[in-house]
């Protein structure tokens, strides 16, 4: 899994496409990525202790896995990611362009 929960993402297809924002849930069995303020969608709710008056709701939509780059905070930009495996055995996500530690996997 390439994208991991508050990663800052930006998005590259569709029509939010060029939105960024910070990653609030991964669901990777089903490939997909939930975007704060990103691909905004209403429900509507019954009441409920949650929401006593219920009405129409606006809550994040989920974007699929590749609609998504994550922003290497070098790069300014979104990037591919790959992996090093460190000497400990452990593996890393790298920047693919410019090289950059994106953090442990």
């Amino acid at each position: 899994m390439q994208v991991r929960k508050k990663d800052t993402v930006v998005v590259t297809t569709g029509k939010e496409a060029g939105k960024r924002g910070e990653v609030i849930r991964v669901l990777p069995k089903d490939g997909r990525v939930f975007v704060a303020k990103v691909n905004q969608v209403k429900r509507h709710t019954r009441p409920s202790q949650k929401h006593p008056q219920g009405g129409i709701v606006e809550k994040e939509g989920g974007l699929h896995l590749s609609n998504v780059r994550v922003v290497c905070p070098k790069c300014d930009e979104g990037v591919r990611i790959r992996f090093r495996k460190l000497e400990d055995g452990s593996k890393i996500r790298v920047c693919a362009s410019c090289g950059e530690t994106l953090g442990n996997l």
